[in-house]
């Protein structure tokens, strides 16, 4: 691209381009804070039935002070097939002739239970409080959990439609400003919401403005980057998300009580609303869009900041018509999503991309918005598999590297799936075992997104990038709205999500066999280059 030689003489990759990033990396992370924030918002900790003897507190000592709590809930909630008391059960009187049993375990299929009609107990050393403890979305009620994480990936659904598209019309910085406003104002208030109808209202509203804060931030990082650089930009960008989970592992810990923990993640994007000021405008945007003047003043403050002093003199209107006419020609042509589609071999990649990556993202959230799955500690859970994917990020750019785009992305999406296919099959009992396969799983997830993105960015014309990235958003963030709702599945078979899970990466990695290798290839300009390769 013609622009590519104004970003060599301004600096590609310099002082500005570190500053820019250090800018928005704050904000990339708190909003990977609020996409995963149900992990611990919506926690189900241990609960109970509540039973009249030992939870009521007006019950004289005298009737039950001879007997202890245990004593007294085993005379009141029945044993499950692994002899803990029942979660959404309790027998319907108490059952005192088990006094008598000296320590075995009678059928309790045989005893009159009924449904917790009074109200749930619930465990509180681990959190203080979340949302399924105060609506108590438990037992017959459990599916209210996963609805509540849909809609926020629903909104970054709606999100990624309306404002991709006020993005492109209007500039990047300043839709990125209404969002970062936006999501101060819903994320705040969901702290204080009344109702689950309200909360899950504004948590809907949230998410409509997070993805146009990840898309935008990542685009005024990645539009003021040359190309040479924009491989190593991007795994930064995603070495970012991994570090937002950290983090929420992190303030989690510390903030136990829900509406705290929504609080803390939502104020900091008021100060985010007001630091964005200083951000650079793409000049690249600003000259498509027939804004000249603008993108010359933008490069020429880059150029400043980068120390590049020569780039003064060839900064001008006439050099930027000579250098890029054919590209502001191009930009009058209006081009439409549906050019995707309209050739054969780009309908092909098109298609096989996308397939792609929905069956990388459905694995992605499936665990990573189910943590209590792999056991109890899930913060300590959310800062492993934080870093670990980190790691994993980085071991994915060398591979990229040496062995190509497709071994690496099928390499990976075949770990991603036989990890979370074993893990199904291992007992809830050997912990240390289902953490390591989902390590493994989580790791794997990372590397391959990261390759995607490599891959992809390499496959799509750059006449037609903005618009590909717009429609990959909007299969992210549907793919992301069904994860979750996989779960609702456990009704029916409880390994059925996890399977489904395992099972999109495999196939997923035999599509990309289909795709053509970039490695060391030149990338395509238009729509013709891709049909005549």
């Amino acid at each position: 691209m013609a622009f590519e030689a104004f970003l060599d003489e301004v600096g590609g990759l310099g002082k500005f381009q570190i500053l820019q990033f250090v800018l928005i990396l704050p904000s990339l992370m708190i909003t990977v804070c609020q996409i995963l924030l149900e992990n611990f918002t919506a926690a189900i900790p241990h609960h109970r039935c509540w039973v009249h003897i030992l939870d009521n507190a007006t019950v004289s000592d005298n009737d039950t002070g001879l007997l202890s709590p245990d004593v007294l809930l085993r005379l009141s909630i029945p044993l499950d097939s692994n002899l803990k008391p029942e979660k959404c059960h309790r027998f319907l009187h108490p059952q005192w002739q088990l006094l008598h049993l000296n320590g075995t375990f009678p059928n309790m299929t045989d005893l009159d239970t009924e449904p917790c009609v009074d109200g749930w107990v619930f465990d509180h050393s681990l959190f203080s409080s979340t949302i399924v403890t105060e609506w108590d979305f438990v037992c017959d009620h459990q599916s209210q959990k996963p609805v509540a994480q849909s809609m926020f990936m629903a909104g970054m659904l709606v999100g990624g439609f309306i404002y991709g598209h006020l993005s492109d019309r209007f500039g990047r910085k300043l839709i990125l400003r209404c969002c970062l406003l936006q999501l101060a104002i819903s994320g705040t208030c969901a702290a204080f919401a009344p109702t689950f109808l309200i909360y899950c209202s504004l948590r809907f509203w949230s998410g409509c403005s997070a993805v146009a804060i990840v898309a935008n931030n990542n685009m005024l990082i990645i539009e003021w980057t040359r190309s040479q650089s924009k491989a190593v930009m991007l795994t930064l960008i995603g070495c970012t998300f991994s570090m937002g989970q950290m983090m929420l592992g992190g303030l989690a810990f510390v903030f136990r009580e829900w509406r705290t923990l929504q609080l803390v993640v939502s104020v900091p994007f008021f100060v985010f609303f007001l630091s964005s000021r200083w951000l650079m405008e793409s000049a690249r945007w600003l000259i498509i869009t027939n804004k000249p003047d603008e993108g010359l003043k933008e490069l020429k403050k880059v150029a400043h900041r980068n120390g590049m002093k020569n780039a003064e003199a060839t900064l001008n209107m006439e050099g930027l018509r000579a250098t890029m006419q054919e590209e502001l020609e191009a930009a009058q042509t209006k081009t439409t999503v549906f050019d995707l589609f309209r050739t054969p071999n780009l309908r092909k990649r098109t298609c096989l991309l996308l397939f792609v990556r929905f069956a990388v993202t459905v694995p992605l959230y499936g665990i990573s918005m189910n943590l209590q799955h792999f056991g109890s500690n899930i913060f300590l859970f959310q800062v492993i598999f934080g870093a670990l994917a980190t790691i994993a990020r980085c071991l994915a750019l060398v591979i990229l590297n040496y062995k190509g785009r497709r071994p690496t992305q099928m390499f990976f999406l075949f770990l991603v799936g036989l990890s979370i296919l074993a893990n199904t099959f291992v007992p809830q009992e050997m912990q240390t075992l289902r953490v390591t396969l989902a390590s493994v799983g989580i790791s794997c997830i990372a590397a391959a997104v990261t390759s995607y993105c490599v891959h992809c960015d390499e496959l799509m014309p750059t006449l037609l990038s903005a618009k590909a990235v717009g429609l990959d958003m909007m299969v992210i963030w549907f793919a992301a709205t069904l994860a979750p709702l996989l779960m609702t599945l456990v009704v029916y078979l409880r390994s059925l999500p996890w399977i489904i899970y395992g099972v999109c990466p495999i196939f997923s990695g035999l599509v990309v066999l289909l795709l053509p290798e970039t490695r060391n290839m030149p990338l395509f300009d238009t729509i013709q280059d891709v049909e005549n390769k």
